[in-house]
Parts: C-alpha cells; structure tokens; sequence
C-alpha cells in the first residue's frame, strides 16, 4: 500500500526525493531548499544537464542537445543574471535550407528572441547550479548513475516512500525517508516508472496525451581544415534549419562564443526520419546522416570524427498544457518541458512552478 505522507506546511521541512538532475530537476531542488526543505537529487548519467548536454572530445565539445535557449519568463531571466559569465548571446548567421539537396539558401529573419548558450558548453548552465548540492553546501545530496526502478514504501518509516536504485554494474542501493517524491524525467520514462510502483493511474493517464519527438545527432570534426589554405572551408554560414528529408538543423560549433576554433558541427535528424529510424544500427544511421550533410553544406571531406547519439525523447510535439502533475495526497509530483513545450525555459519555468507549489 502507498504511504499517506505528513502534510505539507510553510513551517514543516520535508525531505524530498527528485528523480533526474535536467534544467526542470535543478531548478525544482534549488528552489526547494531556498524554501527550507532537504533534497535528495536522483540521475541515471554520469552528470547533471539533461538534454542541456555537452560532448567532450579531444577536438573539442559538441552541444549535442539543446542548441541554444531564449529568455522570456523574468523569473528565468533573473536567475541567469545572478552569474551572467555562465551564458553568451549566440549570433549566428543562419539560413534555411529549401530544397532536398540544399542547392537553394535564404537568410532567415533575425529571430524575435536573442539565441543564448551556456559556455563553455551548454551543459555549464545546469552543472554550476548544481555544484552546491554535490559539494554539501545546500540541504540535500546527489546521487549520479543511479537508475530509479521503484518507488514504495519506506520499510522504517511506513508514512513516507522510499526508492529502488540501480547503480553501476548492476549495484542496487535503497534510499528511504522521502516525503515526497518528484518525477523531473521524459514522459514515458515517468509513466513507466509509475506503472512499475503501482501508483497514481489518474497521473499515468493524463501523460497519454503528451506526444514527444525522438531526435539523431551527428557530431563531426575536421581539424584539417584549420590548415594553411583552407580558410574557406565549408559554407560561410554559422547554422541551418532545413527541409532536408533526413535533416532538420545543422550548427557549426566553432561559432558559439566560449568554443575551441577546431571545425566541429552538429547535425540534428528531423523527428520523422528518427522515428522511423529509431532503433536502426547507429553505424547505417551515421552514414545516411553524413550524407545528408554532405548534400547540405557542400563539405564531402572525411571527418576526423563521426559519432552518433540518440535522443528518444527530444523535441515536444504535444504538451501536457499545464507546468505540472501533482498528486499531494500522495505525495507524487511530475515536471519537465514537455508539461509546456519543448524550449530549455519550459523546463526551467515547470520546475519552478511545481517547487512554488509544493513549498
């Protein structure tokens, strides 16, 4: 049977568990503790970020998930001036491929939002502000590498839950004592997870309606290129948005301020083509990608490096239409982008709200 967890109060502390350290998890555990509850910080990688990620390689890094990000929310903007060396604006010349075979080009409007990136890398942003909760500085602890695989009731303490991890090779681990016990991950992985415990179907049931796109990134380098003569390397432009049947954006990292100048880009999969190419081998899905890209900017040198990664859950098609899902009876809260759209200031602002609420 699930706990019946201590009511929450303005003047009652709680320990309070969250499930993925992404821009939503941080945010929400931050502003949990400046309300003066304890956190425990729960993810399955090996760092903090989410999608707000950065791959390090001896080439330099590779924001290889959130491109950039825009400020509209003044909470948000708030937040980001209290260390405004941790961000950049991102003036990129960007155009729009028109064709298949990226033959056509046309300058895009300036956008209605400045394009902002964390530096050194996008993953700076949400790494920092979680620095106090690994260190021991702030109430609470981070667990990394850590697969949560059910949540139930604590053994000691029947009124409050406890939580089934699995850590590196296979390690499991029990971490009870929570009051409550927040879901900051994708949808699906939240829905299963639920399932898995047995708990709140009404919650289960409201996420059937959020639709999440999955994305394949192609991250290349051509340290060549920075030899004598090959100034002109490539197209003159910074980023692309495309109708290519296979691609959707394309950047080139050397552009974004705070980066090494090794020519490095990101090619990012439309949602279609990584829906029906899912689960194909990354090594086919690497060669149809570099085609793709090849056809794109013109480049057709071999790459120094070429490696794919795979977003299941990446852009938001279909949002919850609301900053959160609690159940405060039970103790059980959901938060993410998707609750709002698919934008890093989502997460930031589905974090917040949920906190605010809970605190």
């Amino acid at each position: 049977m699930p706990p019946t967890p201590r009511p929450s109060s303005a003047t009652t502390a709680q320990h309070i568990a969250i499930v993925g350290a992404g821009m939503a998890g941080v945010t929400c555990a931050r502003t949990l503790i400046q309300a003066g509850h304890r956190v425990t910080l729960i993810e399955k990688s090996r760092g903090a970020g989410g999608r707000m990620a950065t791959r390090r390689t001896e080439f330099g890094g590779f924001d290889h998930g959130a491109q950039f990000f825009t400020v509209r929310d003044p909470r948000f903007e708030q937040v980001l001036r209290l260390d405004p060396s941790l961000i950049a604006p991102w003036k990129a010349n960007t155009v729009r491929v028109l064709d298949a075979l990226g033959q056509t080009m046309a300058s895009t409007p300036e956008p209605r939002d400045t394009r902002w990136v964390a530096v050194p890398g996008m993953n700076a942003l949400v790494k920092r502000w979680v620095e106090p909760l690994s260190n021991g500085t702030l109430a609470g602890a981070l667990h990394l590498e850590s697969q949560v695989t059910r949540i139930e009731a604590d053994a000691l303490h029947p009124k409050r839950w406890q939580l089934r991890l699995e850590g590196v090779q296979g390690a499991q681990q029990v971490l009870g004592g929570f009051d409550q016990v927040v879901l900051a991950v994708p949808h699906p992985q939240a829905d299963t997870l639920l399932r898995a415990s047995a708990l709140a179907p009404k919650l289960s049931k409201a996420l059937q309606t959020v639709d999440v796109a999955p994305c394949w990134t192609l991250m290349l380098a051509f340290p060549q290129a920075m030899q004598p003569g090959l100034e002109s390397f490539g197209p003159r432009w910074h980023a692309a948005s495309s109708d290519h049947h296979r691609i959707r954006w394309v950047a080139r990292e050397p552009s974004k301020p705070g980066r090494s100048a090794v020519e490095r880009w990101t090619v990012q999969a439309s949602p279609e083509w990584s829906a029906e190419h899912l689960e194909d081998d990354p090594e086919r899905v690497k060669a149809k990608l570099l085609k793709g890209f090849a056809e794109i900017t013109g480049i057709r040198a071999t790459p120094a490096h070429a490696v794919v990664h795979r977003w299941r859950y990446a852009q938001t098609r279909q949002p919850l239409g609301q900053p959160f899902l609690r159940d405060g009876k039970l103790g059980i809260a959901l938060c993410g982008d998707w609750c709002l759209g698919h934008r890093v200031e989502n997460a930031f602002v589905s974090g917040l709200e949920l906190a605010l609420a809970m605190a």
